[in-house]
């Protein structure tokens, strides 16, 4: 019998967790990831044709029976049949944080077949809606080009505002926050270790002013450690950056059972029958 590799993430969605009742709730960006942000992306990458590869990192002393080994990192790597895009979860030793949260999916994509190396990555925190990072994916799977920009960073705050978010009074160009200001879309400095091709992402210079990316993230009280975050390299295409932010501040309610602690009391819900 094959071993589920992550045993905290249930395989079905319709399968209760030790009994616990199901929602339908909003809004969606508070709503976190259900627990079930590895199975919601994998299960969407599945759909779209991906293949999915299991990469173990660990020791193993010598005489040491099997059961004992120390798995030092496990990471799950999908890629889609043109090999220009990936998706990669990992639970390491050393994470990578973003807001002081780990890393747990990172996307990347290159221009062509004859450079292993990505044009851009995107990162994603836990708790960010594995519907938003779907939907990311979707449209980054429709694209005959992977890297190549299409539109402007209107688009982003286009989107959001189609969905009742407000623009940032002193940058109405390049920021958004719901009406609760909890969560934030903003086109600004990318954080450290964010990779892009872009050779201006090396300049370590601190009078040099660092490259613009979209960063989102939802911080539940003013001070409070963030719920969830996401970050964009400054090559990521404006138009997959909107289609995130279109589906993370969609009014549709999602179905959720495990809901975050630190926005539990901030969300509408409606018993899924």
């Amino acid at each position: 019998m094959e071993a589920p590799l992550y045993p905290g993430f249930p395989p079905d969605p319709s399968t209760p967790r030790g009994g616990q009742p199901a929602f339908w709730v909003g809004p969606r960006h508070l709503a976190g990831d259900d627990g079930r942000l590895y199975d919601t992306v994998a299960d969407t990458l599945a759909g779209l044709g991906w293949t999915s590869l299991t990469i173990v990192r660990g020791r193993h002393e010598p005489d040491e029976a099997p059961e004992g080994r120390q798995v030092l990192r496990s990471t799950v790597l999908h890629i889609s049949p043109d090999t220009l895009r990936w998706a990669q979860w990992s639970l390491a030793d050393e994470p990578f944080h973003l807001g002081d949260l780990p890393i747990a999916w990172q996307i990347s994509a290159r221009a062509d077949t004859s450079s292993p190396l990505a044009q851009w990555s995107a990162y994603f925190t836990p708790d960010v809606p594995g519907e938003a990072v779907s939907d990311f994916l979707v449209a980054l799977d429709a694209r005959d080009q992977a890297a190549m920009p299409l539109a402007g960073p209107e688009m982003v705050l286009d989107a959001v505002a189609a969905h009742g978010w407000l623009r940032d009074i002193d940058q109405p160009q390049a920021a958004a926050t719901d009406p609760t200001f909890t969560s934030h879309m903003s086109l600004g400095e990318v954080p450290p270790l964010i990779q892009d091709a872009d050779p201006r992402a090396l300049i370590t210079e601190t009078e040099e002013a660092g490259l613009a990316g979209w960063q989102a993230w939802a911080e539940p009280a003013l001070g409070a450690p963030c719920l969830w975050a996401a970050s964009f390299g400054s090559s990521v295409p404006h138009d997959l950056v909107a289609a995130f932010a279109a589906s993370l501040s969609s009014t549709a309610p999602v179905l959720r059972r495990v809901l975050p602690e630190a926005t539990r009391e901030r969300l509408l819900r409606a018993p899924a029958i």
